[in-house]
């Protein structure tokens, strides 16, 4: 199974996808390199296809989606960052999690996207007394 490192990144209520050309929109992310770390890995990943740098990773979770293992990371990016596509990215885009259900994304995109809009929901819930 491949290993992918994968970044939500959040503005507001909006998530950042990427494209390739003629192809799917995804959560930046990519495989990481022998020896580097997952959340450098993202970090990299996300430089490298959108040119935001981002210090400030959380893990999430994981998840399984076909032949691929994801490491969910979060980072809440600033309104003044600019994401431009760079590498092999076409294009960038902020959508809405609304959005994101009905446009053409990779079969894992939506529902890591739902999984992490649940366990972000469920941290800022209060503790039951």
């Amino acid at each position: 199974m491949k290993e992918r490192a994968t970044v939500l990144c959040t503005r507001g209520d909006q998530i950042l996808l990427v494209a390739r050309p003629h192809a799917h929109w995804v959560l930046p992310g990519g495989k990481p390199h022998r020896g580097e770390t997952l959340d450098d890995a993202a970090r990299r990943e996300l430089a490298e296809e959108t040119g935001i740098v981002c210090s400030d990773l959380r893990y999430l979770f994981q998840h399984t989606g076909g032949n691929k293992l994801h490491h969910v990371f979060i980072a809440d990016i600033a309104a003044s960052a600019m994401a431009r596509p760079a590498q092999e990215i076409a294009h960038c885009g902020w959508f809405t999690s609304t959005v994101i259900a009905s446009i053409d994304c990779s079969r894992p995109t939506p529902l890591i996207v739902g999984r992490a809009l649940d366990v972000l929901e469920d941290a800022m819930l209060p503790a039951a007394a």
